[in-house]
């Protein structure tokens, strides 16, 4: 069977249980005696093997099945969790994540056998006191063979034979093929059964032909069975071969098997009529008794569908296992797709609208009720969408933890992450771009942040250092923090390094605010370490960090106090697609400013207007904010003249605003926001356009590159 269309779905559950592997590990360190954790991974680790085994990943499914082994010793008591098997666990689970890597990017597994590893785990096994060789031997002992089939009491004879099954197994005797009766037994904490099954078809028809199976192919896949199924095959090979390919899968229990004897069933009554019968079929019908056979068979392909999504039949589950959640994986680009409709939509009511206000002399009633249901359908559509693309942001930071405790260790420090509103939601084209710049600022503060142990102790600083990643949902932005209880930053080696590297000069230097040095860390290779190492030292964190968020029309800031901390503040927009933004006039151009960098909205008299430095500032209740001429910036011209009074847009980035002059209002309308791609990447302030009601087309003003 080709598994190669189940590809995707076998990479996203195999993900999902390494992160949870993951997760329950790092638990496990910290609480060895949990039990329910214990159980946790051992279910997890067994899915795991369960699926690699289907799919053919034979290295993977080998590892797997020692881990489990692992856990199961764990959990029956007769293995003491400890520091050295937890790094051993990690290092497979490393080592998983390396086959992933390589199924995703070849749909093959590699040939690393990780033998190295394998050894690990059964020397954690042997150790035991050699419970582990024990309990090999007493699974050597209970494999079956044909010589114990008696045991099973024979089940192929208790099969009612109809008369052409009895024909076709009587011409392939006469032909000498051999015909065996086979009983397979599934362990008892087997959780997909109907998949265990088909798995079994599959290896015994390598070998043979079935002919029957007792149950049925459809109850086999139905799962309408307790623990074994019965079947009748057709075979050149010899019975040993046939069993040892039926026990090659995982979670069978035993295979039991014999040659058929039809004397022997206890349904079949031989007489004259029937030899007589049998004798006249076989003229007409047995010249291709193998393809008859195959044929018969044909049914037993059928639990193909419960091997490869089991979850999906909500058939009879294991006690244990949790509530599947009812979820769908969407392709992201089906969702894109998707989103583009919407957009398509909002763009045809934004028409409409505007040739309702064009002819407003002309427009009745009825139209403009039409007008209102049709905006109010595309929003709940546009929410609904949304909702669907957004997703939490732990599926990114849920692999920060383990990040940590091996940073902790590698750099000789003693730290903890602390992660609140790890169920914060964001787009999802956002969550998938964040991992990186979260991962860089979190090394950064493990690295450059905390203080090596000696230094705490004299600063009466606890001496494991803290590390906190927050986030929440303020507005229509998500604030993500990173912060640590450190050495904060030193601004005079930043200033120093900066003049070292010519990135200034001291004179420069002299004049900047602390604010300003801070930002010089995100220039590209500006790096303050003294020596390079594999955890940073190389100056291509930062920079990468700024870059990343700024493309996703976010914004980092610093705050930091040398000797207590810092804090590094992410804030991005719950989505890039469709915004609600504030239309306005500059000369006789159209602009869309977001409504998430707005502030308020100010009519100030010239007369107000003040000089400092040579710039234009106003005094707003109490606060001096400078301001910028939109038509100076896009160079067109004003139509208001400087005695009037100024429409001024306050927009804030961080704990910066300035005063953006327009020259008209139009008013507040949720717009869809279109790329500009490369052709315009040097306008560093204009993010993107839309397309107006009336067809026209007006530019995004990004107001965070304004300030």
């Amino acid at each position: 069977m080709d598994v190669s269309q189940y590809l995707e779905i076998f990479l996203d559950e195999t993900k999902e249980h390494l992160q949870n592997l993951n997760t329950r590990i790092l638990e496990l360190e910290s609480d060895a005696e949990n039990m329910d954790t214990i159980n946790e991974i051992f279910r997890a680790a067994h899915s795991l093997k369960g699926m690699a085994g289907t799919m053919g990943y034979k290295r993977m499914q080998n590892l797997t099945h020692d881990m489990e082994n692992v856990f199961s010793e764990v959990r029956n008591g007769n293995i003491k969790v400890n520091s050295g098997m937890i790094d051993v666990l990690f290092q497979c689970l490393d080592a998983l994540e390396e086959y992933t890597d390589n199924i995703q990017s070849t749909a093959d597994e590699g040939t690393k056998d990780n033998e190295e590893l394998i050894k690990q785990l059964n020397d954690i096994l042997n150790g035991n006191s050699g419970s582990g060789a024990a309990k090999e031997e007493k699974q050597t002992a209970a494999a079956p063979t044909a010589q114990n089939a008696e045991e099973d009491n024979a089940k192929w004879d208790s099969i009612a034979l109809d008369d052409s099954q009895i024909t076709v197994i009587k011409e392939a005797q006469k032909q000498g093929k051999n015909v065996y009766g086979l009983n397979v037994m599934i362990q008892e904490n087997c959780i997909l059964k109907a998949a265990r099954a088909f798995l079994v078809f599959k290896a015994v028809e390598e070998k043979a032909e079935i002919i029957i199976s007792s149950p049925s192919a459809q109850d086999v896949e139905d799962e309408k069975f307790d623990r074994d199924f019965t079947l009748i095959v057709l075979s050149d090979a010899e019975l040993d071969s046939i069993i040892k390919a039926a026990e090659g899968v995982s979670e069978i229990e035993k295979v039991t098997g014999a040659p058929v004897v039809l004397e022997n069933n206890k349904h079949y009554h031989a007489s004259e009529e029937t030899e007589e019968a049998a004798t006249a079929s076989a003229g007409t019908e047995t010249q291709e008794p193998a393809e008859k056979a195959a044929a018969s068979a044909t049914p037993t392909a059928a639990p193909a569908a419960p091997a490869v999504k089991p979850a999906a039949d909500g058939k009879k589950q294991a006690p244990s296992k949790p509530v599947v959640n009812r979820t769908v994986r969407v392709d992201i680009e089906k969702l894109d797709s998707l989103m583009n409709l919407v957009s398509e939509l909002i763009i045809a009511k934004n028409s409409l609208v505007s040739a309702s206000t064009q002819e407003q002399t002309n427009t009745n009633s009825a139209f403009n009720e039409q007008i209102e249901y049709l905006e109010q359908v595309t929003t709940n559509l546009h929410e609904s969408v949304m909702k669907v693309r957004m997703v939490p942001i732990e599926s990114v930071v849920s692999k920060f933890p383990r990040m940590i405790r091996d940073l902790s260790k590698k750099l000789n420090k003693k730290m903890e992450l602390y992660m609140t509103g790890e169920e914060t939601e964001l787009d999802r084209t956002v969550v998938d771009e964040i991992g990186d710049p979260l991962m860089h600022l979190l090394r950064n503060s493990a690295d450059h942040g905390l203080e090596s142990a000696e230094v705490r102790a004299q600063r009466g600083k606890p001496a494991v250092g803290s590390i906190f990643l927050d986030a929440y949902q303020d507005g229509n932005n998500v604030v993500i923090e990173v912060r640590d209880d450190g050495n904060g930053i030193d601004i005079e080696a930043v200033r120093n390094k900066a003049i070292e590297r010519g990135t200034i000069t001291p004179e420069q230097a002299a004049n900047m605010s602390e604010k300003d040095i801070i930002n010089l860390l995100f220039l590209p290779s500006f790096s303050t370490a003294k020596q390079v190492t594999d955890v940073s030292g190389r100056g291509v964190g930062l920079d990468v960090v700024k870059s990343k968020i700024e493309s996703l029309s976010g914004e980092v800031e610093v705050k930091s106090k040398f000797g207590v901390g810092s804090t590094w503040t992410i804030r991005l927009p719950l989505t890039l697609a469709i915004i609600q933004a504030l239309m306005v006039v500059v000369g006789d151009e159209k602009y869309a400013i977001s409504l998430g960098s707005i502030q308020t909205l100010e009519d100030i008299p010239a007369s107000d207007v003040k000089l400092v430095q040579n710039k234009e500032v106003i005094h707003l209740r109490g606060a001096v904010i400078p301001l910028i001429r939109l038509n100076e910036v896009l160079d067109v011209e004003s139509k208001k003249s400087k005695d009037e009074n100024l429409i001024v847009v306050i927009v804030k980035k961080g704990d910066k605003m300035a005063g953006l002059v327009i020259d008209e209002l139009i008013g507040q309308q949720e717009i869809v926001i279109k790329s500009l791609g490369k052709y315009v990447k040097q306008c560093r302030f204009i993010s993107g356009a839309t397309i107006l009601g009336d067809g026209e087309i007006a530019l995004i003003l990004d107001a965070n590159a304004l300030i």
